[in-house]
């Protein structure tokens, strides 16, 4: 019997979606999709002066993840202490304002980002954020690569010997 390769194409591809059902069956057994709503969210977690973190999906509110992922504020005119967060790479989201956000070892580097921007905070970088508005907070939906938010907070004079002007990146 002559075999086809359309024929081959076909099997290929339902032999990788019988697979893919397999899988969903066994996740659907062994999982729910979780909703935190936002009278949900969390202020019981580690902070940093001048700023807000809530907990969204998080091991307090019963979901097992690898990941940890919350809102974050910083109201008028306010900035956060210089702070770090060990071993977590962290992937934020402007949601909504703008931010100053400086970062390095003397916060030689700066970027603005508004709403609609995204950011990668490698892990260990000492980082801080500012408010520039005098009227409206900045909120960022923030993603963490591990289950537990890490901050480490810095001393205020973290950054003393910190060239006069930070290089802006753009």
């Amino acid at each position: 019997m002559e075999t086809n390769a359309n024929d081959l194409l076909t099997h290929s591809r339902a032999d990788h979606f019988v697979m893919q059902r397999e899988v969903a069956i066994q996740t659907e057994l062994n999982s729910t999709i979780s909703v935190v709503r936002p009278a949900e969210l969390s202020a019981e977690t580690q902070q940093t002066s001048g700023s807000l973190r809530m907990s969204a999906i998080a091991a307090m509110h019963g979901i097992v993840s690898s990941l940890w992922a919350g809102i974050f504020v910083v109201e008028p005119s306010g900035k956060t202490g210089i702070h770090h967060h060990g071993e977590q790479d962290t992937v934020v989201y402007v949601l909504e304002g703008e931010a100053f956000v400086r970062w390095g070892n003397f916060g030689e580097h700066s970027a603005n980002v508004g709403a609609g921007d995204f950011l990668h905070v490698p892990a260990w970088l000492p980082h801080q954020e500012v408010n520039p508005s005098s009227k409206d907070p900045f909120r960022w939906v923030v993603v963490r690569s591990t289950p537990e938010p890490i901050v480490v907070n810095l001393p205020d004079d973290f950054w003393t010997l910190a060239e006069p002007k930070p290089i802006e990146r753009k």
